[in-house]
């Protein structure tokens, strides 16, 4: 006979809410577990850079590009206006200083030097006939002194022969009187031309020179025509290449228009142009090397520009070597200037995001290069392949100097 139970359905109520409260306990574990769970490192296929940290000697350096210039450059302009009439040379033929490049036209100048030496020829004319009358009027105060100052002395001796006539009681007293009276008349007449000799001298030299200064007036405008017309040959003026003619024939010039400039190509330095976060550490002296695509050449910085032009600062390079051949201004090159020498520090290869005196995050190594960790990295001063390492890396780590921008939110990485 079978018994029935009556607590069998209470039992598995509760049997079944145990088992309830159970699995929602293992899952909000569970859950819990997985939220806590890092994503996985994602597999990359790595043909980056690596670089590994070394100790010693580092050398700091910036880099440029820019071109070879002559060290001098001779701008010709135009001596006067006028038309171009001939070219005789062309860019890229060397010249003497005495080279005549060019040939210009201007009438009205060629008129004006004829006019000027016309005018020049009759002042000097003028000074010959000036000069000429003059000696003739001295000549003719000086016989008229002379004849006052015969006079005179004549008058004195018969003053003197009067004073004995009158001492022996011959002549009377006013007979003496009157001889007195005339060798004082004509001592006076005599003072009073000689004054006169004086200034009339004084007076011819005043003409004279007032006629020598019409004449050199005349002759330094005629001079200087001259020297306009003769400057209508456009001569080089110094020995170099001539490098650009910068008129056309038939073209109408203005004076010190600029029509030609000569270099010299034997005598060249490099400008090189530093971005302007790095050259606050270029001075004066520092050993540079440029590379002209031919061959690279040692020299030193010899001036540093003021200004900073379009994210750059120029720096000139004179060249302590000879250039190789090939080199001519404005060829490109590039130039590496030669900061200091660090001793004994850390350095890495410069990463291609990293900057001097900043912290950045790089992916580390593991010791069998399957996978690279992110760490915190301090850097200290750079050089353009090289770059301090402050804190965060120690001798020998190996890390990735390459780009790895697209995996930033990552802090591990498996590499394959």
């Amino acid at each position: 006979m079978d018994i029935p139970r009556s607590n069998i359905a209470r039992r598995r109520k509760i049997r079944r809410g145990i088992f309830g409260v159970l699995g929602l306990a293992a899952v909000a574990v569970i859950t819990a577990g997985l939220s806590r769970l890092e994503p996985a490192a994602p597999s990359v296929e790595f043909t980056g850079i690596v670089g590994a940290v070394e100790r010693g000697s580092m050398v700091r350096q910036v880099r440029g590009t820019g071109s070879l210039v002559p060290v001098r450059t001779w701008w010709i302009p135009a001596g006067t206006a006028g038309r171009v009439e001939r070219i005789l040379v062309f860019p890229g033929t060397p010249v003497a200083a005495d080279t005549i490049l060019l040939e210009l036209s201007n009438p009205q100048l060629e008129l004006e030097a004829v006019d000027a030496q016309w005018r020049q020829t009759s002042a000097e004319a003028e000074l010959t006939s000036l000069e000429v009358s003059l000696r003739n009027e001295l000549l003719e105060l000086q016989a008229s002194v002379a004849r006052v100052e015969a006079d005179y002395n004549e008058a004195l001796l018969r003053e003197e022969v009067d004073r004995e006539l009158y001492d022996n009681g011959l002549i009377s007293q006013r007979n003496l009187k009157l001889a007195q009276a005339r060798v004082r008349e004509l001592a006076k007449l005599s003072e009073i031309e000689r004054k006169r000799l004086d200034i009339r001298g004084a007076s011819q030299e005043a003409r004279m020179a007032a006629q020598r200064a019409r004449v050199e007036q005349a002759r330094a405008l005629h001079t200087l025509k001259r020297e306009q017309v003769e400057a209508l040959r456009v001569r080089a003026g110094t020995d170099g290449v001539l490098e650009q003619m910068k008129v056309e024939v038939g073209e109408r010039v203005p004076p010190d228009k600029i029509l030609a400039k000569v270099t010299d190509p034997k005598n060249l330095k490099a400008v090189v142009k530093i971005p302007e976060t790095q050259a606050r550490d270029v001075q004066p002296g520092q050993i540079a090397s440029i590379d002209t695509r031919n061959g690279i050449v040692t020299g030193s910085v010899a001036r540093i520009d003021p200004a900073v032009t379009e994210g750059t600062v120029a720096v000139d390079v004179t060249m302590e070597e000879p250039l190789p051949r090939g080199a001519r201004p404005d060829l490109t090159v590039t130039g590496t200037i030669e900061i200091e020498r660090l001793q004994d520090v850390l350095y890495v290869s410069r990463p291609s995001y990293g900057q001097a005196h900043s912290t950045v995050g790089l992916f580390k190594l593991s010791e069998d290069e399957s996978s690279a960790t992110r760490v915190q990295v301090e850097f200290g001063r750079t050089s353009v392949n090289t770059i301090e390492i402050v804190r965060g890396l120690d001798l020998g780590d190996r890390i990735i100097v390459s780009e790895m921008s697209r995996w930033d939110e990552y802090d591990r990485i498996r590499l394959r």
